[in-house]
Parts: structure tokens; C-alpha cells; sequence
């Protein structure tokens, strides 16, 4: 479980952002919206290779 002690002289939206960051930081969100729903095989590999696509094509591009 994550979670971000308040300091003495702090505002509750600072930890609050405190607390965004940190989670941004570990991946949580993205990893529960990668979760909401069930992804065949099959649609799992045709994202990763048109995710390896566009980073062929990027770094092609920055090479030269």
C-alpha cells in the first residue's frame, strides 16, 4: 500500500500532489488501467509491435 505522511507545515493539496507524483513514479495508475479490462494474446502482441514500430521509426529519424 503507498502513502505519503503529512508533513508539520503542509497543506493537504501538497501531500496530495506529493502523493500523484509518487504514484506516477511507480507506474500504479498505469498499471490498474492496463488492468480494467482483459486483452487476448493476440491484441497484446499487435500493440507491442506497433509500439516497437513507432520506436523504429522514431529513432530512425533521430539518427541521422
Amino acid at each position: 500500500m503507498t502513502g505519503v505522511k503529512v508533513r508539520d507545515d503542509e497543506s493537504f493539496e501538497r501531500a496530495l500532489r506529493r502523493f500523484n507524483k509518487f504514484c506516477e513514479k511507480a507506474g500504479i495508475l498505469t498499471d490498474i488501467k492496463k488492468h480494467q479490462h482483459f486483452e487476448k494474446p493476440s491484441e497484446a502482441r499487435k500493440r507491442k509491435m506497433a509500439a516497437a514500430k513507432r520506436k523504429a521509426r522514431r529513432s530512425k529519424f533521430r539518427d541521422d
